[in-house]
Parts: structure tokens; sequence; C-alpha cells
């Protein structure tokens, strides 16, 4: 009976400790930098450095605020003295900005939307600015992108010998391809945006974040 008794006893504090090991575990795990939604409490200035973000304002389905890296080493930056309201975001046609820009009534003035592939970002960000756009934003190819494909890219100079003075983002690749469908199946030729938008101070859950998206 005694020796009953003691191998319950055991039991029982070993059921204990791996209760108290597992708490202790959950506890010390440190969030991700990307993982924003541990912070609950904390701002975009906490977790995100250096990204940008924009807001759209119409077609309504859309009007979320979206996050995009901007370019690492060349064009010029997104700052407060480039600002951007109710600007249009206009994909470009061709869509991956590769050839002449044959839109570029609707762009001048504005930002461009491209796709990611065929030639370099530099290139596009040049063919955006020779259509007179004054900014780009570059996402993911609609063709290729699934959820594997879904996250931000670092856009690096690769040395080509053109003159890049606009700024350029990269876009997830689901919101590059929402934004795209949406208009596309609403049959407008862009869509109204302020670009950039302070988030600064801004708590994580009181984000109008894209419900596609957990940045």
């Amino acid at each position: 009976m005694f020796a009953f008794n003691l191998i319950l006893y055991t039991r029982r504090l070993l059921s204990l400790y791996s209760i108290v090991l597992l708490v202790t575990s959950i506890a010390v795990v440190a969030p991700g930098v990307n993982d924003l939604h541990f912070h609950d409490g904390a701002s975009t200035v906490d977790v995100v450095a250096g990204d940008v973000f924009f807001e759209i304002l119409d077609p309504p389905e859309l009007r979320y605020s979206y996050r995009i890296r901007p370019a690492k080493d060349f064009g010029t930056t997104f700052n407060e003295t480039l600002r951007f309201q109710k600007a249009r975001l206009v994909p470009t046609v061709p869509l991956h900005s590769c050839s002449d820009i044959v839109n570029n009534e609707d762009i001048v003035g504005h930002i461009a939307l491209s796709e990611r592939g065929e030639c370099s970002f530099v290139f596009k960000t040049a063919k955006a600015q020779q259509a007179g756009a004054r900014a780009i934003i570059i996402t993911e190819s609609v063709d290729k992108w699934d959820e594997s494909l879904d996250h931000l890219i670092e856009m690096v100079d690769d040395k080509m010998d053109v003159d890049v003075n606009i700024p350029a983002g990269f876009l997830l690749g689901r919101s590059g391809a929402t934004i795209l469908r949406t208009l596309q199946r609403s049959r407008k030729k862009y869509a109204v945006i302020n670009l950039p938008i302070n988030m600064t101070h801004v708590p994580i859950s009181k984000m109008n974040q894209p419900p596609w998206i957990a940045w």
C-alpha cells in the first residue's frame, strides 16, 4: 500500500513539474520581428524599422493601411517632404514595366503599380519615371503569387547605369494581387491613396490592417 501511494505521489509531482516547465517555456519565447500581433500594446516604431505605410481611400473594399519596404540603395526616399494626398495608384501597362509604359497619361504626377519579373527593379523604376510617375510600388507577380511568396523583398541596386530620381517600394504579394484583381473586377484604372501615412505611435491593435495580412 505504501509503495502504491509513493508511486501515485511521484506521478503527481512529475505532472506538476511538466506543467511548470510548459508555462515557463511559453513565457520566455520571444516573438519574431514580423509577428506584430504579439505586440498588441506596441507601435509600429517598436517593430517595423524603415518600412513605409500608405492607405487606400477608394475603392471602398480596399480601404486599409498597407506596408511597403523602400528600395535599399537606389532612387529617392519616401519622406515628409514628398507626400501624396488623394493620389492615383495606377497599374502600369504593361504590368511588368519592362518596356515603354503606354498608359502614361494616367500615371503622370501619380504613383505607378508594377509587378515583379522580366527585368530589374531599377529598370522598372526608370520606366515609371520616364512615364511621368512620381513614385513606384512593385509587388509580386500575380501569376506566380501564392502564400509561400508572400514576404517583403529587399530591392537593391543592380548597378545599371540608369539615373533614378523617384522613390520605389515593395508591396506584399497578397496585397498586390488583391488590389490588382479588385481594380480589374470593378473596371477602375486606379486606386486613390495617401502616401506616406504616419503610423509611428499607432498601436498594432488599432491599425486598419487588411484582413488577409498578418504583419
